[in-house]
């Protein structure tokens, strides 16, 4: 069920940097000004792990992947989280905070093998399927290698942040069409739809809180679907690219969608959650409160080690 606060209220350690934003124009900004909203808040947290990069066998070229391991002994084969980090399609690395933080705090906590994902970004010559293909390929890849990564080919779940989110759901649905169904999906802040679902009144409320140059990102969606798509109308996109547009989602995986409370996207992860339920899939849907798209991002947050929590405890448990 999803909960939400009334009145809406940012973050306490968000609120003071968001006014740094007030009078400024989505078009006069750099990925420069926003660093001051993603300095760390605190420390980042230390796990004892085997960190290992890799490259494995792609469609088209070899995928770099970071294999994240608990280094202690375990009874049994560990679950295992293939991952992806956002990034609009077109950017984003393994070393960013939403793959490497959320890697590291999510194989610690659920003592569980996480697979980081560095999937081929689009751009002029790259567009969908080639990032999608990739994530297939690595959950492919980590099923197939399951003993030498001591992971239980059982217990192999998908995952992403934003576009990782999207190209998660879109590998969890082509692979439950060949006959291959994940363990789970765990889907954060996913874009999953095209065009953009209207905000329901709570969302839009939430919204008007937003500085303009957060709000008006979605007028620059057409862009960047633009980025992932290329010459694909988005009107007649496939379903692995946008996962909702799926007329049948009976058979998906068990699904945990975790929204922020201030994000455009929101409107996405919310209609989705509503969709799979109609289709009977379990549905985990929860809400981050006070914070903005993309909190996976802020280093020392403790929304991001609640979202942490709650990702191991759905690896543990199910």
């Amino acid at each position: 069920m999803t909960t939400t606060r009334q009145p809406h209220t940012f973050h306490p350690q968000l609120a003071d940097r968001l006014l740094e934003f007030t009078d400024k124009p989505l078009d006069s900004l750099t990925a420069r000004d926003f660093e001051p909203l993603a300095a760390p808040y605190g420390p980042g947290e230390e796990w004892e792990l085997a960190i290992d990069d890799r490259e494995i066998p792609g469609p088209k070229t070899r995928i770099p992947v970071r294999v994240y391991r608990p280094t202690g002994s375990a009874s049994s084969p560990r679950p295992c989280l293939v991952w992806m980090h956002g990034g609009a399609w077109v950017g984003g690395d393994l070393d960013m905070p939403e793959a490497h933080e959320t890697a590291r705090g999510v194989a610690g906590r659920a003592d569980a093998v996480v697979v980081s994902v560095d999937y081929r970004l689009c751009g002029a010559d790259v567009h969908f399927p080639a990032p999608h293909d990739d994530v297939v390929a690595a959950y492919r890849w980590v099923r197939d290698n399951a003993a030498d990564l001591g992971v239980d080919p059982a217990r192999i779940a998908v995952g992403g942040a934003s576009a990782g989110g999207n190209l998660a759901a879109g590998a969890a649905l082509r692979l439950r069409d060949e006959g291959e169904t994940p363990w789970q999906a765990l889907l954060l802040y996913p874009l999953v739809h095209a065009p953009l679902p209207a905000p329901s009144d709570e969302l839009a409320a939430a919204l008007v809180q937003l500085p303009p140059v957060f709000a008006l990102f979605t007028g620059h969606l057409d862009k960047v679907f633009e980025a992932y798509l290329g010459d694909e109308p988005v009107e007649t996109a496939s379903p692995y690219a946008f996962p909702a547009l799926a007329k049948d989602l009976s058979g998906f995986p068990p699904t945990y969608i975790d929204n922020d409370e201030f994000d455009p996207l929101r409107s996405s992860g919310e209609r989705f959650t509503e969709q799979l339920r109609a289709a009977g899939v379990d549905v985990e849907q929860v809400l981050s409160a006070g914070v903005v798209h993309g909190h996976l991002n802020l280093v020392g947050l403790d929304t991001a080690r609640v979202t942490f929590d709650r990702m191991a405890a759905r690896l543990r448990a199910h």
